[in-house]
């Protein structure tokens, strides 16, 4: 009897130690899940690191401005990106008038001229609050950031397209992506040779280390080689636009919307092959003489779809180790993602994100 006594004695301690281990593990899993649940929905610049890869920044879509959270008070300074222009003049006053104490004011370095690389630069000197960018990071400015401990990440805010402007004269139909490295490379020097008319070609351009339009433009177009030596280069799109409605065999490439209403220029089709050009403005093609009363209109769907081969993103760049300048890049980089962002985004002749 009692060695049965001391089975059954056994057997409960054992089922009871059982239970207890169980329970433990249990209790142990539930709270490594919820720990687990509550990092992931962390955002993952709470605690970012010198090292750390770029992380891209997420932002819920608001509808409207004034949806927007955590938009903080004070002046924050940007710069950047020539291609920003419209959208600093015309949405920023409309940010200002929902929230007046989110001052907002662009800075640029005297010595430099403005331009994405100049506005990263000034960012990662911790010269300016945010930049903005019409090109994705290099992977050098990352580097340089993380030496300095900081960490950027680039939010894209809208699509933009680089337009290719000539002489509204010019009798060409359009250019493929081989035609405009040989014309920027100075392989051809007259248009006879694309199967055009008789007439030097003479194409401008901004100076490389101008922006992000640039360097876009000689990676995507020209493959990485230089500008060639018979290019002819210019402070800004204004000079630009004036001098190839001046000159019969003018060239230019530029953001979209500086290029497609303009009426003393013709913005022309750009393809991979000669049969696949696209055009960047709206059918049908309004004439010169007909423009002010009517304008080239962007045709949104070719860059939206990548149908048109020189699309690309536009970036605000903010970074992660400054508590309020992040908070100030991101609160920005949301307004501009809202509904009404994105529509004002539009209206001023670039492509929605979303």
């Amino acid at each position: 009897m009692a060695q049965k006594n001391d089975a059954t004695t056994l057997i409960l301690a054992l089922l009871i130690s059982g239970g207890l281990i169980s329970g433990g593990l249990w209790w142990f899993s539930r709270n490594m899940s919820l720990s687990t649940l509550f990092n992931s929905n962390s955002s993952p610049s709470a605690f970012p690191t010198p090292n750390s890869p770029p992380v891209q920044s997420s932002a819920t879509h608001f509808k409207t401005f004034a949806e927007v959270p955590n938009v903080p008070n004070g002046l924050f300074t940007y710069g950047g990106s020539t291609t920003f222009a419209p959208l600093r003049k015309v949405i920023n006053s409309e940010i200002q008038t929902v929230f007046p104490q989110f001052k907002l004011k662009y800075f640029q370095n005297p010595s430099q001229s403005p331009g994405s690389g100049s506005g990263i630069k000034l960012l990662i000197e911790n010269q300016i609050t945010f930049a903005e960018s019409s090109r994705p990071l290099l992977e050098l400015e990352y580097q340089q950031a993380r030496q300095r401990g900081l960490n950027l990440t680039e939010i894209p805010i809208a699509i933009d397209g680089i337009v290719v402007a000539v002489n509204p004269n010019l009798k060409i139909p359009g250019l493929t992506i081989n035609q405009l490295k040989q014309i920027y490379t100075s392989k051809v020097d007259n248009w006879n040779q694309l199967g055009g008319e008789n007439i030097p070609i003479v194409a401008y351009s901004r100076p490389q280390e101008s922006g992000g339009t640039t360097d876009f433009f000689i990676l995507n177009v020209l493959g990485g080689e230089k500008l060639g030596k018979s290019v002819k280069l210019i402070p800004t799109t204004t000079e630009a636009l004036r001098a190839i409605a001046n000159h019969p065999g003018g060239i230019y490439y530029a953001s979209a919307p500086e290029v497609v209403a303009q009426c003393t220029i013709k913005p022309i089709a750009i393809g991979l092959t000669p049969d696949t050009l696209v055009q960047p403005y709206q059918d049908p093609l309004i004439p010169s003489e007909a423009c002010p009363q009517q304008r080239n209109q962007i045709n949104p769907v070719v860059f939206r779809t990548g149908d048109y081969p020189l699309t690309r993103r536009l970036f605000i760049i903010v970074k992660q180790n400054n508590p309020i300048d992040q908070q100030a890049g991101e609160a920005y980089s949301q307004l501009l993602l809202t509904s009404q962002g994105q529509d004002l985004i539009e209206e001023l002749g670039f492509i929605k994100i979303y």
